[in-house]
């Protein structure tokens, strides 16, 4: 793959108050057009009693599909500013749903625009953004004695301890980008002056976190 891609961890919810109206967010991970319409339509049957459901999502990797729903709210100042914002931070594959009570204060055109665009970008930021990378999701084992010192140097580095297990040694679930590889295997030499098992699975698209602009 050219590019990298940037999407979002999980699914996540957030809520924001604005002159009384309730706004509250719903984002998730799409693969397909019919993955992000089943989600707006689920989300519209657990708040069937809300105001306003309105909706964006992109599907593929190059945004390929794109679309915007006001539900309802004036023509321009829902759907589409949602989806301005995946644009923007460049999220690809989810599908937002922002589901509004009305609180009886009339926002105005420019008010719900920056009410619904600023409910997508905070639950984004809130979730947090991840990048696709081709990476090797890897076992390393070592004895409890170098457990320590391995955890404390991970810190310091770009591979993403996934996970860790206890038996009669600590295996370590380590996913490190493709191009690192060789520097991995070179930092748990001298980290553990090579006492130790590595097992790598074949490469994958897997998340690291980005930080936010």
């Amino acid at each position: 793959m050219s590019e990298q891609l940037i999407t979002i961890k999980e699914a996540h919810t957030i809520e924001n108050v604005i002159s009384k109206s309730r706004f509250i967010a719903h984002i998730k991970p799409v693969t397909t057009e019919e993955e992000a319409k089943a989600f707006i339509n689920e989300v519209k049957a657990e708040y069937r009693d809300a105001n306003h459901n309105c909706s964006a999502y992109t599907v593929g990797d190059q945004m390929n599909i794109q679309k915007a729903n006001d539900d309802g709210e004036p023509s321009g100042t829902a759907g589409v500013p949602m989806l301005e914002v995946l644009k923007k931070l460049e999220i690809h594959n989810v599908c937002v749903v922002v589901t509004r009570y009305f609180g009886g204060i009339k926002l105005g055109g420019g008010g719900l625009i920056r009410a619904y665009s600023g409910a997508v970008r905070d639950v984004i930021y809130d979730i947090g953004r991840v990048v696709l990378k081709p990476a090797l999701p890897t076992t390393v084992t070592v004895s409890y004695d170098l457990s320590g010192k391995l955890d404390y140097e991970l810190e310091a580095t770009p591979y993403l301890l996934r996970d860790k297990a206890y038996t009669d040694k600590v295996s370590y679930q380590i996913d490190v980008v493709e191009t690192d590889y060789d520097q991995f295997v070179e930092f748990l030499n001298r980290i553990t002056s090579g006492n130790y098992e590595l097992n790598a699975d074949d490469t994958l698209l897997l998340p690291f976190d980005i930080e936010t602009k």
